[in-house]
């Protein structure tokens, strides 16, 4: 489930709150920005916050072929030696590095718990995938915005599965959507007795206000809701 589908849902998992602890107090605009156009096939673009939502799709509807960039916060390199897939690994700004040759479905549906981010590109039966390989810095108020960091085509067969994840409050009849986002953090809850600085930005929760603003086959909504993650 897509992290600004659990925020509007109320439901805050691990993968949710990664999204908010590169942000400080301030306003962000133009996040998790999204585009659809549909016609004889699906084709949807988006910013570098969507880029684990793609791929752990894939990975649950198709037998797709990963290549690209891992990060996560742990080592997984023995955990891919021990499936004999082929492996670089770096470490960088506090963060394992793993460069992937292949790796299938199976294997992102047991790792996604453990990953930071998925920078990969993928193909399977009706979809190609094409993510970027690093991540943007943070920067809040009208910085530039990456709309293709992510760009996935697949077949129109995929439109139920692809909507429900992303575009959950646009018509399935639908043909073009552009969907924004403006995160307001408004106040940040540290935690008691922790010293260290990386654990403290880690662990404290963010509170605030997310904005969805809509273009669907230019009709205009907007809507809101807090948040605590």
């Amino acid at each position: 489930m897509s992290f600004i589908k659990n925020i509007f849902n109320g439901e805050v998992d691990k993968k949710t709150r990664n999204q908010f602890v590169r942000f400080g107090k301030g306003i962000y605009e133009n996040r998790a920005v999204i585009k659809l156009q549909k016609s004889k096939d699906i084709k949807v673009s988006s910013t570098f916050e969507y880029a684990n939502d793609f791929v752990e799709l894939i990975a649950e509807i198709s037998d797709a072929r990963f290549t690209g960039v891992i990060l996560s916060k742990e080592n997984l390199g023995e955990f891919f030696k021990s499936r004999d897939r082929e492996v670089l690994e770096s470490k960088k700004a506090g963060l394992y590095v793993h460069n992937v040759n292949e790796i299938e479905s199976k294997i992102i549906n047991e790792i996604k718990d453990k990953v930071y981010y998925f920078l990969l590109d993928a193909k399977a039966d009706g979809i190609e995938f094409k993510c970027k390989k690093k991540l943007p810095k943070p920067g809040k108020g009208n910085a530039k915005v990456d709309g293709k960091f992510c760009v996935l085509r697949a077949d129109l067969k995929y439109w139920p599965k692809i909507r429900d994840e992303f575009f959950p409050d646009v018509s399935e009849n639908a043909k073009k959507a552009v969907v924004r986002h403006t995160i307001e953090i408004e106040n940040i809850k540290v935690q008691d007795g922790i010293k260290d600085f990386e654990q403290m930005r880690l662990l404290a929760k963010r509170q605030g206000k997310l904005t969805r603003f809509l273009e669907v086959d230019k009709k205009q909504e907007k809507k809101e809701c807090e948040f605590e993650v």
